[in-house]
């Protein structure tokens, strides 16, 4: 099986996606308040970001891309 980066780039994104439970994926609810989804996405965006901050980043991770001047 051949597999090319961009596929592969695609297979290891959606890993994670796949890991979430249902109430992670719990879509927004229809009838809510535009100040109701505002609080419930900033919720999911803390939660996300509490997540993602206990999760180790060695130092020697190189950025996805590079300034030059």
């Amino acid at each position: 099986m051949k597999v090319t980066r961009r596929q592969l780039a695609a297979l290891l994104a959606s890993a994670p996606l796949a890991a979430q439970t249902a109430d992670q994926l719990k879509l927004v609810p229809q009838g809510e308040t535009p100040a109701e989804e505002l609080k419930a996405a900033s919720d999911r965006l803390r939660r996300n970001t509490e997540t993602l901050s206990k999760l180790p980043v060695p130092m020697a991770t190189e950025p996805a891309f590079s300034f030059k001047p």
